[in-house]
């Protein structure tokens, strides 16, 4: 959404914006002059706004009885939905749409710096903050266009993608789906919006019929001959018609080697010049929240991660036993959605007690109503692993620095990202 902002803004539009809470973002979006209300209050809407000149964009993650959605619809106002405006942004570019359950973030930020860097016409609309250019957005011309689409409320049905990467499709979003093959059919939808298949890539294994991409294993685009050098992966890249000896990639983990793969196969399918990938490949910093270190050092490590799916949780595990194979480590983990943690509260409990020490946080609800019977302490109970606690978001820095664990991971997409910075600067005192 603050994406579409900062390009609605350029475009000279008056812009004002509801969040639930202040952030970094909405901080940026004020300092742009775009006006941000913190109140859920319908009356907050100046009178300037009227039916005839005004566009409501929303996200559907907006709770339904929000005051400020339900007074523009009683009042008249013409609604679309995020995905919906992306479409229309998008129609006159080759739109590069890139979706997935996991992945997407990262996949679409790597694609964006990859075509950015290597001098494409390129705006690019993302789900996270890079750390190349500090901003979930990139404007650096109008014939291309990388969104992040999202499958949440089918949203990234509303896209027209000349090119579609597709990370994965487990189960997720019950509440919207109600069942994994709702899941999967949205997905083959959105596949058959590519009108050519050699413009859709997929993980192996995605019964889709395009284009194949893993990791280690015969693709249509693999990466090959995998291993460490200086703390970096360092891969050959098979293509349909080439391979790219001796890529460097910075980011840790199978799952982001695999995202970086899909990445530059659908810079490939676009034309890009081979020649330029390798650099700005190497040169891609990640993305805030995806595995981002906050403290490094000997004494201490301290990751920030989005993760709140088990299969991220299960990446991140990954991804922390590669990069510290013979160290304890510390999960502090937010639940995100009561509906999410219900629907898969042994899969989140399997995840968990991978780690050495579990610290669970309540429930973030978003847009839900508490559901009964299920809670964090729920979710603690069906973890086998006895270093467990629940624990408030006031223990946290005590809880860390009394445990014996070195490596500590903070994980969720609730607001656990807004205390990372507190927790840092409180344990560096």
């Amino acid at each position: 959404m603050s994406a579409l902002a900062q390009y609605l803004h350029q475009e000279g539009k008056t812009i004002q914006g509801y969040d639930k809470t202040p952030s970094e973002i909405t901080k940026k979006l004020e300092n742009l002059g775009i006006t941000i209300v913190y109140h859920d209050d319908y009356d907050t809407i100046p009178t300037a706004f009227s039916p005839q000149n005004t566009l409501v964009v929303y996200t559907p993650a907006i709770p339904q009885d929000s005051r400020i959605l339900n007074g523009f619809q009683k009042n008249g106002f013409k609604l679309v939905k995020r995905a919906q405006l992306l479409g229309e942004v998008s129609q006159s570019s080759k739109c590069l749409a890139v979706a997935g359950t996991h992945g997407k973030t990262t996949t679409s930020s790597i694609l964006a710096h990859l075509l950015a860097d290597t001098n494409e016409s390129v705006t690019a609309f993302l789900g996270g903050v890079t750390e190349n250019y500090n901003s979930n957005f990139i404007q650096q011309g109008n014939e291309i266009t990388v969104l992040e689409a999202d499958e949440f409320d089918r949203s990234f049905l509303h896209l027209k993608p000349f090119i579609a990467g597709i990370t994965s499709m487990d189960a997720d979003h019950l509440d919207i789906y109600g069942n994994d093959k709702s899941v999967k059919e949205a997905f083959t939808e959105f596949a058959n919006l590519v009108s050519d298949k050699k413009r859709l890539l997929h993980k192996k294994g995605l019964p889709l019929g395009g284009l194949t991409v893993a990791v280690g294993e015969p693709a249509d685009f693999e990466a090959q001959n995998v291993r460490i050098v200086d703390g970096h992966y360092q891969f050959d890249l098979k293509t349909p018609h080439t391979v790219i000896k001796d890529l460097m990639f910075k980011l840790p983990g199978h799952h982001n080697l695999f995202n970086a793969t899909l990445a530059l196969g659908m810079a490939i399918t676009l034309g890009s010049q081979l020649s330029a990938l390798p650099k700005a490949l190497f040169s891609f910093n990640g993305v805030k929240r995806r595995f981002s270190y906050k403290i490094k050092t000997e004494s201490r490590v301290l990751i920030d991660d989005y993760a709140h799916h088990p299969e991220e949780i299960n990446a991140v595990f990954q991804a922390l036993s590669e990069m510290y194979p013979n160290e304890k480590k510390l999960v502090i983990f937010q639940p995100h959605l009561f509906s999410r943690t219900r629907d898969f509260g042994d899969e989140f409990a399997k995840s968990l007690q991978a780690f050495d020490q579990i610290f669970l946080l309540e429930i973030y609800p978003a847009r839900e109503k508490p559901i009964p019977g299920i809670n964090s302490q729920w979710l603690l109970d069906k973890i086998q692993n006895p270093e467990k606690k629940l624990i408030s978001k006031d223990q946290m820095v005590s809880e860390i620095k009394n445990s014996p664990t070195r490596i500590v991971i903070m994980m969720g997409a609730g607001d656990i990202g807004e205390e990372v910075d507190k927790v840092v600067k409180n344990i560096s005192i």
